[in-house]
């Protein structure tokens, strides 16, 4: 049976056998499992903008743009997700082709229902990743992206940018800049 409400509370190597069997993604931490609810067109289009952006940057660089299907790992929580965007460079480290919990670079596309998690406790799971270097919270409804980047020193420090005709600059990918105008591109945001 595929509904995750019938297993849980799950095990953690329960999930990992049950979840490539889905047809749907499905998140996981503390024994619950937490169904992906397909996404609007206006989350799509500012997701696969970025992943194009940011996979653009990576032609000819041994680090790899993934989207939303590819699993993060946090290995210090347990927590299992799928971030809208992630970058992981070689080696790269995760128990099977599903996954990967050594990326570089995180980023979520912000929903109304999950807003508050992705920029809370969904951030402190990511935080405990050794490797990551930069964690990208964008907004789908205006042109809008809060960045966080991890300082020599292990603080978090943040910079929001505002406006289509601002840039990003990618500290975790050499410094590289993407224009948010890139990323919104064909977007129609609210009235």
């Amino acid at each position: 049976m595929s509904s995750a409400e019938k297993r849980m509370p799950m095990t953690l190597a329960e999930y990992l056998e049950w979840e490539p069997l889905q047809t749907e993604k499905h998140e996981f931490w503390a024994g619950q499992v937490f169904s992906q609810a397909g996404g609007t067109r206006r989350h799509s289009l500012v997701g696969s903008n970025l992943l194009r952006s940011v996979g653009n940057l990576l032609v000819g660089h041994p680090c790899q743009a993934h989207g939303s299907d590819m699993r993060v790992h946090v290995e210090a929580t347990g927590y299992q997700a799928y971030p809208d965007v992630s970058v992981v460079c070689p080696p790269v480290e995760g128990d099977s082709e599903h996954v990967i919990s050594n990326p570089i670079l995180l980023a979520e596309v912000l929903s109304p229902s999950t807003e508050d998690f992705d920029r809370g406790t969904k951030f402190g799971h990511y935080r405990t990743i050794p490797s990551l270097r930069e964690y990208l919270v964008v907004w789908q409804d205006c042109a809008r992206i809060e960045q966080h980047t991890k300082t020599k020193e292990g603080f978090w420090l943040l910079r929001e940018i505002i406006g289509p005709e601002q840039s990003i600059r990618l500290e975790s990918l050499d410094d590289a800049s993407v224009k948010l105008s890139d990323i919104y591109d064909k977007v129609e945001f609210p009235a």
